[in-house]
C-alpha cells in the first residue's frame, strides 16, 4: 500500500469508542486496519492519510482508504472513565504543571525539573498524582526530606489527578490542532491545561 499524509513522522490517530470516549492513540497502520475491518462508525477532524491498495480483478477499481485524525470505532469501550487511574510519568507531570516549579514559581526546561513528593518517602509519602508536583532542582534540594510546612516552602498550586481527557493530552506530544480542540472541549474547566 502507498501512503500520502500530512506528516508521517509520529502522527497518531485519536481512537474513540462509538460513544466518543478516548480509547488510545494509534498509528496510521492501526487506523487502516479499523477502516478495512469496517469498525469505524464515525470520523471527524482532518484527513491525514490516503492508503492505496491493489486493483480489484473483476472491476479494476483500486482500493483506497482515507484516514481521519479522529475515529470512533465499534464495540464496547475498554476504558471506563470512572475507573481511570492515569499512569504517573515525569513527562506527564511536568506537562500537567506547565513546567512551573511549585515552590519558586519559575518556568524551567524539563531537564532542570524533578518530581517532588509533597509528603516525602521519609515521612511515609507515596508516589501518586496527589502527592507530587513539579519542582526545580534547587527547590527540591532545599526542601529535602521535609514537608512544605516544615521547610517553610508553601505550595503555589495544588496537585490533582488528570481526567481521562487530560491524560490523553498529556500522553501525546504531537497532537494535531483538531485533536487538541476535541480533547480540550471535554477537560474540566479547572484544568491547568486550559489556563
Amino acid at each position: 500500500m502507498k501512503v500520502g499524509c500530512l506528516s508521517e513522522v509520529a502522527l497518531k490517530v485519536l481512537k474513540l469508542s462509538a460513544q466518543g470516549l478516548p480509547q488510545s492513540w494509534i498509528s496510521l497502520e492501526q487506523a487502516v486496519i479499523h477502516y478495512a475491518a469496517q469498525e469505524v462508525r464515525w470520523e471527524m477532524g482532518a484527513e491525514v492519510a490516503v492508503f492505496r491498495g491493489g486493483h480489484n480483478a473483476i472491476t479494476g477499481e483500486q482500493s483506497i482508504i482515507t484516514v481521519n485524525s479522529i475515529i470512533g470505532t465499534r464495540g464496547v469501550p475498554n476504558i471506563n472513565p470512572f475507573h481511570l487511574k492515569p499512569s504517573l510519568t515525569n513527562a506527564k507531570l511536568f506537562a500537567r504543571d506547565k513546567k512551573l516549579c511549585a515552590y519558586c514559581g519559575d518556568l524551567f526546561d524539563e531537564e532542570d525539573l524533578t518530581r517532588e513528593h509533597i509528603i516525602p518517602f521519609a515521612q511515609n509519602g507515596v508516589d501518586c498524582w496527589m502527592n507530587v508536583v513539579t519542582a526545580c532542582r534547587a527547590c527540591n534540594h532545599r526542601k529535602s526530606h521535609r514537608a512544605p510546612e516544615q521547610a517553610h516552602m508553601p505550595l503555589l498550586y495544588a496537585p490533582y489527578v488528570p481526567s481521562l481527557w487530560e491524560d490523553f493530552i498529556l500522553r501525546n506530544r504531537r497532537i494535531m490542532a483538531d485533536q487538541m480542540e476535541f480533547l480540550l472541549a471535554h477537560v474540566p474547566r479547572t484544568s491547568r491545561l486550559v489556563a
